[in-house]
């Protein structure tokens, strides 16, 4: 066999080289790492949602509802949070009461994101979902939806109002195990109809 020529081994090096960082380049990316510097100057304003969809999961389908200008059921990344539905449903409506809900919590796959309306006065207005209808926001739950659950009446919903207030909103139902006067049976009354 022939020994290859001085421009072969260095043809050879380079290919070595480049497969090389291709490896490491998705290495990186199976890890979840953030994108290289160069990439996430090149994504510019997108480099915000680059990570929303880096990470990892299925996509959740959420209904939004309410005081936003185009109610309906978004799919959004993994990961995404109740301020990302409510902009991709073209942001709050004029009316809409935004320190009702917790717009910092997490998405979960079919969940309803409730925007409340302010009513006359500044008061929230009714929302277009009954507790029969479906799942009530933890975020934005009124005492007088809290108190249709099994085993809540106006003390308990008026400690987990507070507790929810104090605490900057809630993310799971699991949180409310904190308050008092809540108890297991309690707890999977609230597990059944409330959604973050």
């Amino acid at each position: 066999m022939p020994e290859p020529s001085r421009s072969q081994i260095l043809v050879y090096g380079a290919v070595a080289v480049a497969l090389l960082l291709v490896g490491v380049r998705a290495i990186r990316a199976e890890g979840g790492e953030s994108a290289p510097p160069a990439a996430a100057a090149a994504a510019g304003s997108g480099a915000e949602e680059l990570s929303l969809s880096r990470s990892g999961g299925p996509d959740v389908v959420v209904d939004v509802a309410g005081a936003v200008r185009r109610p309906g059921v978004y799919r959004l990344p993994a990961g995404a949070r109740v301020v990302d539905a409510i902009d991709r449903a073209g942001g709050p409506a004029g009316d809409a009461l935004l320190a009702g809900i917790n717009r910092a919590a997490r998405l979960a796959d079919g969940q309803q994101v409730m925007v409340p309306e302010r009513g006359p006065g500044g008061t929230v207005a009714a929302a277009g979902v009954t507790a029969e209808d479906g799942p009530i926001s933890l975020g934005s739950a009124s005492s007088e939806q809290l108190e249709t659950i099994d085993g809540i009446g106006p003390v308990t919903a008026a400690k987990i109002i507070e507790y929810r207030d104090r605490h900057g909103g809630l993310s799971s139902v699991n949180q409310l195990d904190e308050v008092s006067g809540i108890g297991p049976a309690t707890m999977e009354s609230l597990r059944a109809r409330l959604q973050p």
